[in-house]
């Protein structure tokens, strides 16, 4: 079967972006007069929460019950997190976080070659639009023929849901996609979607476990800074190209037939 698709995730895989969404849950947390303080070790446990409301109301539950207990604290964690949200584009906004390597190389490339592009991930719409347009352009956010984020199915990954949803709406199936990844809820949900995915690790998820994976890379690689070669993925590339992804792809297909 033919790859037709690319699926990013978007935190972690298009930008190293959970320093930035660390300190906005906190500037948020300020702003309500919550002495929340969520530090890099922490925020890393956290991260296995998938949604940020989501994380909001777990830390709630195991560390402040009282509050978590309020009737009005559900609707309070709405607004702590479009605080939060407020913040993160604020932060984006001012350059301060840029496209890993070879990403946006590599979505220019499969725009060229006729690869058709969608995000599937648990973040909002608007922290997409905040990533992309500062880093990308405008109009980018055209580029990609789905864009699935935010609530838009009830159970984020390691759900399959969310890949579900954008394959629905590309009308492919999961052997005409590849999944591209950051963390083990990621990739279990790629996986249990029937997707192969390419892992390149976070600074928060390097640890995780991403056995399934098709390939781990460090990055996706420049023809003048080549990626890592951690597990799987075809020999003699120095960076990550449509090209190679067919190769991954095919690869991937003969292992499950």
């Amino acid at each position: 079967m033919q790859l037709r698709a690319l699926l990013f995730d978007v935190d972690g895989t298009l930008a190293d972006t959970e320093e930035a969404h660390r300190t906005a849950f906190n500037d948020a947390f300020r702003v309500f007069g919550l002495e929340w303080t969520w530090d890099r070790s922490l925020y890393g446990r956290l991260l296995r929460v998938a949604g940020g409301r989501e994380r909001i109301l777990h830390y709630a539950q195991t560390a402040d019950p009282d509050r978590f207990h309020n009737p009005n604290f559900s609707e309070r964690a709405r607004e702590i997190h479009e605080c939060k949200t407020r913040r993160y584009g604020e932060i984006l906004a001012s350059g301060a976080v840029t496209l890993l390597p070879g990403v946006e190389r590599l979505i220019r490339e499969a725009r060229d070659e006729g690869l058709r592009l969608a995000i599937a991930t648990t973040t909002t719409p608007d922290n997409v639009r905040a990533l992309l347009e500062p880093n990308l352009g405008t109009q980018a956010m055209d580029w990609f023929d789905v864009i699935g984020a935010g609530d838009c199915v009830p159970a984020k990954k390691p759900a399959p849901d969310i890949y579900h949803w954008v394959m629905d709406r590309l009308s492919l199936s999961p052997s005409e996609c590849l999944a591209l990844e950051d963390s083990r809820n990621g990739l279990r949900a790629a996986l249990a979607a029937s997707l192969a995915t390419l892992v390149t690790p976070s600074t928060y998820s390097k640890d995780d476990d991403f056995t399934g994976a098709a390939a781990i890379l460090s990055d996706l690689g420049e023809p003048d800074r080549p990626f890592t070669m951690h597990a799987g993925g075809p020999e003699g590339w120095t960076c990550v190209t449509p090209d190679f992804l067919r190769a991954l792809h095919r690869s991937a297909l003969k292992e499950t037939a």
